[in-house]
């Protein structure tokens, strides 16, 4: 089981457009709402180890229906014979929230929004961290998530069938796609006895919110994971 512990309102920042120092108001809103977000939401994630077989068609994960297709995943999983599937969410207690504070105050629904999405990707980060304590995993690796790159966004409902997602975290997928709750991931880490792993470069590409974050128009936030 995860806590989470303080979110980082320097994030949650970016992930609001901020570009240097906050402003008061800024600073007001992080400062008020991070920690009823912290007290509400109920982080939760799934695992599961697969082993992988790459061929020309894509990678096939064992106990997945479909193939992982695009040459991004190929060479991201290039030297890897096993992988983690990942699932995590903070739960619709984060959907809830937005749209309670939204009803009054759309500026306090954004700085919520963002810090939701902070604690997402601590979520995360934390359940790497308790997976590979007890998975042997010599080199791995970051987080890559259906929609990244040329791999199909469709594959989401693979992903969540695969960990049995619905009924043990509570995780959906709509018609397009889109995870239900919304602040919630799935991701696919490389396993690998020897390196070097993954060719590809880290950056928006690699972002749990690449698409929904203004800072990404701007160059990225320059962050590395």
């Amino acid at each position: 089981m995860i806590t989470l512990s303080p979110l980082s309102k320097e994030e949650a920042a970016r992930y609001m457009g901020v570009k240097g120092p906050q402003d008061e108001t800024v600073r007001l809103l992080l400062d008020k709402y991070e920690p009823i977000v912290r007290i509400r939401l109920r982080p939760a994630y799934v695992y599961r180890e697969a082993t992988i077989s790459i061929s020309d068609e894509g990678v096939a994960v064992s106990g997945m229906k479909s193939i992982l297709t695009g040459k991004d995943i190929r060479s991201h999983l290039s030297g890897c014979n096993r992988v983690i599937l990942l699932a995590a969410t903070v739960s619709a207690e984060a959907d809830k929230l937005i749209r309670q504070t939204a009803v009054t105050d759309m500026a306090a629904a954004l700085a919520v929004d963002c810090l939701c999405s902070t604690a997402v990707e601590q979520v995360c980060q934390k359940a790497e961290e308790e997976i590979f304590s007890e998975v042997d995993a010599p080199f791995r690796t970051w987080r890559y998530s259906p929609g990244y790159g040329d791999l199909p966004i469709a594959l989401q409902r693979d992903f969540l069938l695969a960990l049995n997602a619905q009924r043990r975290i509570g995780l959906t997928v709509t018609d397009s796609f889109l995870l239900v709750p919304s602040k919630s991931v799935t991701a696919i880490i490389g396993i690998s006895d020897n390196p070097p792993v993954s060719q590809l470069e880290q950056g928006c590409a690699s972002c749990n919110l690449r698409g929904r974050c203004a800072f990404s128009e701007n160059g990225g936030c320059g962050k590395k994971r």
